[in-house]
């Protein structure tokens, strides 16, 4: 998970503040004061350290921008696309590059300004050097403003990301807005995902966390998805096709069969059918919600066999809940989750690694040398060679010890007998209705409790 944190990317100036701030550490961590009496020598080191150190500002200021920003050839794809939906690959690529050529250019501008200062003959040639210097490297980052703009907000963007994981345990809930995907993750998870009547309530990615048999698993919510083109949905719509392309989860596809969401049942069994390529290779569950509204039985004959259809074709299992009523829904949550994680055992039994393990088991079998059986494990008597008075002894259990006392002498053998005395008086006391009932125990402690 922390290579995917992306808050730990440090805010990035403006090029005038950026500038301000390279500026005044050369002016605090250098000598500021130089005089004309000195030696050639001494002052051109002194200009030459001023330059060498604040190319080395600039440079370590824009490779900790370099470095900080995910590269997208190098994270999950899952992140690398969802990053190009949100930011567009080719303008954050350019943005980074920009960004690396201005320090490669400093650099240069830094090498070659200090490689003419060797050459300085006077106090002023030398000043005029060292100006011209930090003169290039202010105008090449000064180029480089929009770049630093945009990067900023990339960044600000980032760090209000959710922090999903895309390899852990995961259950994905999409379908049509306003069906009810919001609701279910925040009855089985501790995310408080905002409800409201209308569609595109979210509009992005939420995560919240759970834990089943032990194991801490993630829900992920995903924007509602219309029945278009893919080449026409917008930003908020490819953030859902981008996690059902890429994250390995367990898919909950959810219908409003009350038809409150404002799209019919048909619609969204034709959704399903156009995003059905996206579920392959994963377990899916067709979850019909609000069924303290409508239930499938209810629904006309034909739309009926359409449910039944994709139940039959396509393997997908049929899941019925109601998050208002909070009918189903756990047991929804539970059975998703027993799906997934036999998908995983099997997706890793099918998968090289298992074989590279196998190898290194070796099971020993010892072969038979007679026909003596032998059973059980041998182990050495220990007692064998004690030093007791009577050899019987050595066999003997250590006993049990309490208080300085040994447990056996307070082991009463008629405490069988006495225990089935005490019940059958018990059952003869309650026959007779010798106890009070459970009311008037209640009243007698309720008194007993007043008056104290």
């Amino acid at each position: 998970m922390a290579l995917y944190n992306f808050k730990r990317v440090q805010p990035i100036p403006p090029a005038n503040d950026f500038l301000d701030i390279v500026l005044s550490k050369t002016q605090r961590k250098t000598p500021t004061v130089i005089h004309k009496q000195y030696k050639i020598g001494r002052i051109r080191q002194f200009y030459m350290r001023k330059v060498k150190f604040t190319q080395e500002s600039f440079d370590e200021k824009l490779k900790s921008i370099l470095d900080d920003f995910p590269k997208l050839d190098d994270i999950h794809p899952f992140y690398s696309d969802l990053m190009n939906v949100l930011y567009d690959r080719d303008h954050y690529k350019l943005a980074l590059g920009q960004i690396n050529t201005a320090r490669h250019l400093i650099d240069q501008v830094g090498k070659e300004y200090v490689r003419l200062l060797k050459f300085g003959d006077s106090l002023y040639r030398c000043k005029m050097l060292k100006k011209a210097a930090l003169g290039r490297m202010a105008t090449i980052l000064k180029r480089q403003k929009d770049s630093l703009l945009y990067l900023e907000q990339v960044r600000q963007h980032l760090a209000r990301l959710p922090s999903i994981d895309p390899n852990t345990r995961t259950l994905l809930v999409c379908g049509y807005p306003n069906v009810g995907k919001s609701s279910f993750m925040n009855k089985i998870t501790r995310a408080d995902v905002d409800v409201q009547p209308y569609a595109f309530t979210t509009k992005s990615l939420f995560v919240g966390h759970m834990d089943y048999k032990y194991l801490r698993w993630q829900v992920i919510d995903t924007p509602g998805v219309l029945d278009h083109p893919l080449e026409q949905m917008n930003t908020i719509e490819m953030q859902s096709v981008t996690a059902l392309a890429h994250l390995r989860a367990c898919i909950m596809f959810f219908i409003d069969l009350s038809e409150q969401c404002g799209y019919s049942v048909v619609d969204q069994i034709k959704l399903y059918h156009n995003i059905k390529p996206l579920f392959v290779n994963k377990p899916t569950f067709i979850v019909i919600n609000k069924i303290d509204i409508m239930r499938p039985e209810n629904l006309p004959a034909e739309e009926q066999a359409m449910l039944n259809e994709i139940s039959e074709k396509d393997g997908a299992q049929i899941i019925q809940l109601s998050c208002f009523t909070d009918e189903g829904v756990m047991n929804a949550r539970n059975v998703a989750c027993e799906k997934l994680l036999t998908a995983r055992v099997d997706f890793k039994l099918r998968g090289s690694k298992i074989n590279d393990v196998i190898n290194k088991i070796h099971l020993a079998e010892p072969v038979a040398r007679d026909d003596i059986p032998r059973p059980g494990v041998y182990n050495i008597n220990l007692k064998k060679k004690y030093l007791l008075k009577t050899p019987e002894w050595k066999s003997d259990i250590i006993p049990e010890i309490m208080d300085s006392k040994n447990i056996a002498d307070f082991f009463d053998p008629d405490i069988e007998e006495k225990l089935d005395a005490l019940e059958r008086e018990e059952e003869r006391l309650m026959a007779e209705n010798h106890y009070d009932s459970e009311e008037e125990m209640v009243k007698k402690k309720e008194f007993i409790h007043f008056n104290s």
